[in-house]
């Protein structure tokens, strides 16, 4: 016999109708599943505060929510779709609907636990339950542990226990998709007078280019990509170093929104790892997946990591400031560094939204350990910017090129942007694709113009601090300067 006789699933960062644990424990458990999502103003109304109502993320959310509502009444069942704030509104259709208990999956930033408990709360005084289930992640908070009880802070030894809780007799199950259209018959059905989804206008939004950028929203943008990277992922090892290659998945805002699961990925990877050729390409690909993983884990044990450092002396680093900080800041985020592939990054993001994984490490400590900016103002940027924000994935990743995160790169390694340009786009073919006015310059030189002679600049006509800005800093200096700024965190570790 079901539990529940009434039940409302909550979709936040999981919108599809297949492999979704709420949902499915939603139906197993309850004689009636009604479903819902709330475009939460509490999250839009900062954005459009901020005056970025030209937000892809909305629109992909908002396309992907459309879609979602569609498959849902495939299986017999619809989505009711609310506009306002998720902390009041979710009580309040549990109360009109007349819900037994609320089914949700877990969030583990910061904002999202207090906002879950407050409607924990709230329910909980009506007489409502409320479910939440693991989904985002293979294993959660304390699901891996070291020997002796406590959460890893560094990556390799979490990634062995990680792959080994996976080979245990119980490790297939962490991988299995959760089952949907059994249970679909107790979906609730659309309602006589179904209910409108809101506009991009309506929510204050407007359209972006994101059509133009081939970026396919939802469920079936999500299986497109995957399809497509399958075949090559064996190349992943290598390929996935150049931004010039198609060597990513691109399924990193699928991934952040639940177009897809966690588990179909991980499943594929860890089902290639055996097949040959795919191994080694597979096995880089699953790794990058367990720092997903990590950091989500390292964001619930360690929440400070989203104001402050993860290791406390590097809060005691003294940042540039003051006017002259944001003069280089405000070039770093318009791509005028004066170095290519620096630059050339800043505006993949600016005009797409997206950064390849290399680039956000240069462009990261380039910012940090050559401008000498506190990665805070950097990472604030990218979240802002980036189509896949996460914020453990995001604070993660700003805190190791700060060296201030856990098992991040040590204070004194810093990224030489011209050598990464030579090494990763060595024949400039991504320099090019987003500096249209390098294009003149040959491959030996367009990874430093102002080191190339005066005639090839004027031959491919290069007018430095006019079509093309001067560097910001030179290297060598900037990278002296950083290792003095950071002497007082090596007198911490001595100590």
């Amino acid at each position: 016999m079901p539990q529940f006789e009434k039940s409302l699933v909550w979709f936040r960062r999981d919108l599809r109708v297949f492999d979704h644990a709420a949902l499915h424990h939603a139906l197993k458990a309850s004689k009636t599943v009604f479903c819902a999502f709330v475009f939460d103003t509490d999250i839009l109304q900062p954005l459009l505060d901020a005056g970025l109502t030209a937000d892809r993320r909305i629109e992909f959310i908002h396309d992907s929510i459309v879609e979602l509502d569609l498959e849902l009444r495939k299986l017999g069942g619809a989505l009711i779709v609310r506009h306002g704030s998720a902390a009041d509104v979710i009580p309040a259709l549990a109360r009109q609907l007349d819900i037994n208990a609320v089914f949700s999956n877990r969030d583990y930033e910061p904002q999202a636990r207090q906002r879950d408990a407050a409607v924990a709360s709230a329910l909980a005084a009506a007489g409502c339950g409320w479910q939440s289930f693991k989904d985002q992640v293979i294993f959660e908070q304390d699901e891996i542990l070291t020997l002796s009880g406590q959460p890893f802070s560094v990556f390799t030894p979490y990634k062995n226990a990680w792959m080994k809780k996976l080979a245990t007799a119980d490790g297939p199950f962490f991988l299995q998709p959760y089952q949907i259209e059994k249970y679909a018959a107790r979906l609730a059905p659309p309602p006589a007078q179904p209910g409108k989804i809101p506009g991009l206008a309506e929510l204050g939004f407007r359209e972006t280019n994101l059509r133009t950028l081939k970026i396919t929203p939802g469920m079936s943008g999500a299986t497109a990509l995957l399809e497509n990277f399958l075949p090559r992922i064996g190349n992943y090892e290598e390929a996935r170093n150049f931004p010039a290659l198609k060597g990513l998945s691109y399924l990193s805002i699928h991934l952040r929104f639940g177009t897809i699961s966690i588990r179909t990925l991980a499943r594929a990877a860890y089902q290639a790892l055996h097949h040959g050729a795919a191994a080694s390409g597979a096995a880089v690909w699953l790794s990058e997946l367990i720092w997903r993983d990590f950091y989500f884990m390292i964001l619930y044990h360690h929440p400070h990591v989203a104001q402050r450092a993860f290791k406390p002396d590097y809060d005691a680093i003294q940042w540039e400031n003051g006017q002259h900080a944001q003069l280089l800041f405000q070039a770093w985020c318009a791509g005028c560094t004066g170095y290519p592939l620096v630059d050339a990054a800043m505006l993949q993001l600016k005009q797409s939204g997206y950064m390849h994984n290399r680039l956000r490490m240069v462009a990261a400590s380039f910012l940090i350990k050559d401008l000498g900016i506190d990665w805070r103002w950097g990472e604030r940027y990218f979240a802002e910017q980036l189509n896949d924000f996460d914020l453990a994935a995001n604070n993660g990743g700003w805190q190791w090129a700060a060296s201030s995160g856990c098992d991040a790169q040590p204070y004194f390694r810093i990224f030489n942007p011209v050598t990464q340009s030579e090494k990763f786009d060595a024949e400039g073919k991504f320099i090019r694709r987003y500096l249209p006015q390098l294009t003149g310059l040959g491959n030996k030189h367009i990874h430093a113009p102002w080191l190339a002679p005066a005639k090839d600049l004027q031959d491919a006509g290069i007018r430095l601090g006019e079509n093309y800005p001067l560097p910001l800093v030179q290297h060598d200096d900037a990278r002296k300067q950083t290792l003095q700024r950071y002497a007082v965190v090596k007198k911490a570790l001595e100590e």
